[in-house]
């Protein structure tokens, strides 16, 4: 080979991993959130399992992604080790996929139906597609198949480059002493492996391996240890995402090692053992990339059958190996559902996100229901819980914040980006309303240390609008929680509600003062407590915007609401309905 025909090679092969890599993402964006709910489907039947991991990795196209999605899952508690072994079976056969599909490439024939299914035919054509959908498209779903359609197109651009480049290398005496030495098991075994390891994807190494032995003259016998050591080095991916992840994560990579480790030593035994026995003819011919497709799919069908019925051992094979520990015992932290390994899949890190916004959503409206009834009783424990709460809502705003700033720098559609933005604009409102819920529960501790009360005619006005704000945290909550549209409406009336109670109550607190029914202390509390409840309530709207905002992306919020609050006269009734609900 020249310095040009290396050259080529490394151009082919940079081509290769890059149409792999665009066509993968391409798939798992495709794919999105939809992942999350597979998952979440998962039964503890091992067979489904198995389904499961070779459906989800056939549509990825990567067992690592999906061991390390497992990982991700496992570290935040969603997941147990017992749950994902049958996934990672399964997702070794999945991974197979890729292979058959660049093996047409070897189909030789002169039948016009034969050369369409060759992919040197047909993905120029897929290359055209998806160049115009990328070009005259705007929608986001389009560019994603795009993505698949092109990817594979340059994957496959990739594939004949190299196999051009190496075409000299039939005829070369080298090179073919040096193919001989991988008729060593061993050796054949530490190549595949190290190759797959420096790639990162088996399917990407058996895919090259396929080429080659389209241009070069390479033996089944020396093939066969380098595709078993492709399944090993798979699993690199894996253990390097496992750093710095709890033991329970670490045992899924684990496990994904051994079974790749244990299935490869089996399978050479059985095989080598019968071969000095038989002798096999086939050892010494050459092996095409339709039988280096075949062989990598009985290998991972092999394996997962032999080692199914022993799913529990290999379960404690890797607690043998990372020990189960008191600390691991305790319950794991809920922000463990912020895991670093779902930035690489924002659909799925803003289901986690989206789930513990609930959480803190829910603890926000718990901490107005306690103060507004600390106000009414007041007690010193709900005092103590709600200084809890806000506590926690607090620490909920960090922790989730930060990772939603930092998924929001990720690559991610238009739909999940507006999410992303969504989740943190109402966050911080809930924060806010969280924070006056402890400005209310002071005003309620001062009316005690001071032994004042409001009087009857100004609590039972106050009960009307405490009825309002309790209900318009609800609302907003229940809109963030189920991006529930009536309830975000819901909500924008009930605001108007609210401001027009509080503008009452403070002409009747005036009128009070006047007639000396209330004194000025008192009545700054009173005023406070006005100001606080009113506040909640626009902070309730402005989850109500976001909602709303995210429902018509191309529309300004602005012009939303006052589309709902002008036409139709649906928000008067809405407004009248309510105001009879809370008149008093």
């Amino acid at each position: 080979m020249t310095v040009f025909d290396w050259l080529s090679m490394l151009g082919g092969l940079a081509l290769f991993l890059y149409g792999m890599n665009v066509m993968g993402s391409g798939l798992e964006k495709l794919a999105g959130g939809s992942l999350e709910k597979i998952f979440d489907r998962l039964t503890s039947n091992p067979f489904k399992q198995i389904l499961l991991g070779a459906g989800v990795t056939a549509l990825i196209q990567s067992s690592s992604a999906v061991t390390v999605l497992l990982i991700g899952f496992v570290n935040s508690g969603i997941m147990k080790l017992s749950q994902v072994i049958g996934i990672i079976m399964g997702s070794n056969i999945g991974t197979t996929i890729t292979a058959w599909i660049l093996s047409l490439s070897g189909i030789e024939s002169d039948n016009v139906f034969m050369r369409l299914l060759k992919p040197e035919t047909f993905s120029p054509v897929l290359a055209l597609i998806g160049v115009g959908l990328i070009m005259f498209s705007k929608s986001e779903k389009k560019h994603h198949i795009a993505n698949i359609l092109t990817g594979f197109a340059i994957l496959m651009f990739g594939m004949t480059a190299m196999g051009s480049a190496v075409e000299p290398l039939k005829t070369d005496p080298n090179f073919a002493k040096i193919i001989l030495l991988f008729e060593n098991p061993v050796l054949g075994v530490l190549a595949g492996a190290f190759m797959t390891a420096v790639i990162q994807s088996s399917s990407a190494s058996v895919g090259i391996l396929q080429t080659l032995s389209t241009k070069v003259n390479i033996t089944f016998g020396s093939a066969l240890p380098i595709i078993l050591g492709q399944n090993i080095g798979t699993c690199v991916t894996a253990l390097l995402s496992s750093v710095g992840a709890n033991k329970s994560a670490k045992r899924v990579a684990i496990v994904h090692l051994y079974f790749n480790i244990i299935g490869t030593i089996l399978f050479l035994t059985v095989f080598y053992t019968l071969n000095s026995i038989i002798g096999f003819s086939f050892m010494d011919s050459s092996i095409s990339a339709f039988k280096i497709a075949l062989v990598h799919t009985i290998f991972n069908f092999a394996t997962t059958l032999i080692l199914l019925p022993f799913s529990k051992l290999l379960e404690k094979l890797a607690y043998l190996t990372f020990k189960e520990d008191e600390q691991e015992k305790t319950k794991q932290s809920t922000f463990q559902l912020l895991d670093t390994r779902f930035l690489n899949n924002p659909s799925i890190a803003l289901e986690k996100c989206h789930s513990l916004a609930q959480i803190m959503a829910k603890t926000a409206e718990h901490n107005v229901g306690l103060s507004i009834k600390t106000l009414q009783k007041f007690s010193e424990q709900t005092i103590n819980e709600i200084g809890e709460n806000e506590q926690l809502v607090d620490r909920y705003e960090d922790k989730l914040g930060n990772y939603l700033v930092t998924l929001s720098k990720s690559e991610m559609d238009i739909f999940d980006s507006q999410r992303c933005a969504m989740i943190l604009h109402c966050m911080g409102d809930f924060e806010r309303i969280s924070d006056l819920s402890v400005n209310l529960s002071q005003s309620a501790t001062e009316m005690s240390e001071k032994k004042i009360k409001f009087s009857k005619e100004a609590e039972k006005e106050m009960n009307s609008l405490y009825g309002a704000v309790s209900d318009i945290v609800c609302s907003a909550v229940k809109g963030f929680c189920y991006n529930d549209i009536d309830s975000a409406y819901n909500t924008l009336a009930l605001e108007e509600v609210i401001d027009n109670l509080r503008a009452k109550l403070k002409r009747h607190h005036v009128q009070r003062l006047q007639k000396e029914e209330c004194t000025i202390e008192l009545g700054f509390i009173y005023t406070d407590c006005l100001t606080n409840l009113e506040r909640i309530a626009d902070h309730c709207s402005n989850i109500a915007a976001f909602i709303l905002q995210s429902k018509e992306p191309n529309e300004e919020t602005h012009n939303v609401i006052h589309r709902y609050k002008t036409e139709g006269g649906a928000f008067e009734r809405d407004v009248e309905k309510l105001s009879k609900k809370y008149a008093f």
